[in-house]
This record gives C-alpha cells, structure tokens and sequence, in this order.
C-alpha cells in the first residue's frame, strides 16, 4: 500500500511540475503578443469581414503585409457588423486602454449611417467626437478616417454631401484620409457577395491594399524600413 501511495505521489508531483512547467513557457509568450505595439481598425461589416473566416478580413490582410515588412505592429479588429458612427463612438473607450499600446487608428465608419439616411450633420459629429476622444487618450495616437461613398438612390443631394463629409472631416480635424477603400471593388459583381455590397475574400484583397496604400508610407515613416535578408 506505501509503495502505490508513494507511487501516486510520485506521478502527481511529476504532473505538477509539467504543469507549472508548460504555464511558465506560456506566460512569455502572451506577454509578448500583447507588448507590442497596435494600431486598431474601428469599423463596420467593411472592417469586421462579414461573409469572410477571419483571417480573409482587411485587417487580418494589412496584419500580413505589416509583417512582411518585419514590423513590431499588431492589428485590433474593431469592426463590428451593422454599426453607425454613434455606435462606434459608444464603444471606442473599450478599445482605448494602455494595455493595448495603441499607436494608430483607422476609423471606417460612416457607411451604414448612409444606407440608413441618417443625419450627415450628426454623422460628422460623432466622427469628430471619436477623433477627439481618441486624442484625449493618447494625442500622439495617427489617426486615418475612410473616405466613404453611399448609394445614388439616396438622392444626389443627400449623396454628394455625403460624400464630402469625410474630406471635410479629415482637414476640419488635421487626420489621413483614406481614399474610398473600395475603388475598384464596389459595384463589380464577381468581387462582391450576392448582396452586392460586401466583398468577397478577392474583392476585399484588393480593399486591404488600397487602405495599405495609404498607411504604409506612414507606417514606414514612424517604423523605418523592413531590415533586408542580407543584414
């Protein structure tokens, strides 16, 4: 009985230290997942890859490309589907936390509250509220604002000031805007789902390039370039 007591002890104590061993292991590595530095895509369906696995979202694509370039930058999928710019607004404080070592923002907002018909004034409001409250956080924060467009049948009128909200938006508030992110995408039926306004998983390979377009020489001013195989 001693002998298979003992036994029992032997193995439990062995189990113990694998545990605890494997726990040590672990621990650095998410410490260094979440120590590096962010930048994070505040958005809607456009930025949450609605239709998509996840790693075909935008974000996850310019995660790729910031890799490539050998960067120390993570990206934060904000996107959540059906969200207006007051929706974004009432939940950037979530993401705004030094844990997270935000250093950019991109904020793609705007679209559903054009489907929507819903105040342009308003609409401007809140960008610029998100903006302010992103700098209040943290002013040294980029922050990047998607230029959007909204559907003509809104009426040319509604349609145009939509359109030059965003432009408005960006020098009102000195942030980069980020031409309409989906030039050459919208509006093309094969690089869009069967609704005919998300993109496929091609349509948003080309989406996450016009918006690194934009990003990547910024990103390449603050980080420097991407060390060569030969260094």
């Amino acid at each position: 009985m001693r002998i298979k007591q003992l036994s029992r002890f032997i193995v439990l104590g062995l189990w113990i230290v694998l545990v605890g061993t494997r726990c040590d292991k672990e621990k650095p590595r998410a410490e260094t997942q979440t120590s590096a530095p962010s930048i994070l895509f505040l958005g809607d369906s456009l930025t949450a890859g609605l239709g998509l696995e996840k790693f075909q979202a935008a974000p996850a694509l310019i995660e790729e490309m910031i890799h490539e370039k050998g960067w120390n930058l993570r990206v934060i999928n904000g996107g959540v589907s059906g969200d207006t710019t007051a929706g974004g607004l009432s939940r950037l404080e979530w993401y705004l936390r030094k844990e997270n070592r935000i250093q950019y923002v991109v904020v793609g907002l705007g679209a559903n509250d054009g489907m929507r018909g819903l105040s342009i004034d308003a609409m401007k409001t809140n960008l610029k509220k998100i903006i302010e409250q992103i700098r209040s956080f943290d002013s040294k924060i980029t922050i990047f604002l998607y230029e959007m467009h909204t559907f003509p049948s809104m009426g040319p009128q509604y349609a145009n000031k939509f359109h030059q909200a965003f432009p408005d938006v960006a020098r009102e508030t000195d942030v980069i805007l980020v031409p309409f992110p989906l030039k050459g995408v919208a509006g093309i039926e094969s690089l869009n789902q069967d609704d005919g306004i998300h993109p496929t998983a091609e349509g948003t390979k080309i989406y996450a390039r016009n918006v690194w377009n934009t990003l990547e020489p910024v990103l390449a001013r603050d980080m420097g370039k991407a060390p060569s195989s030969e260094e």
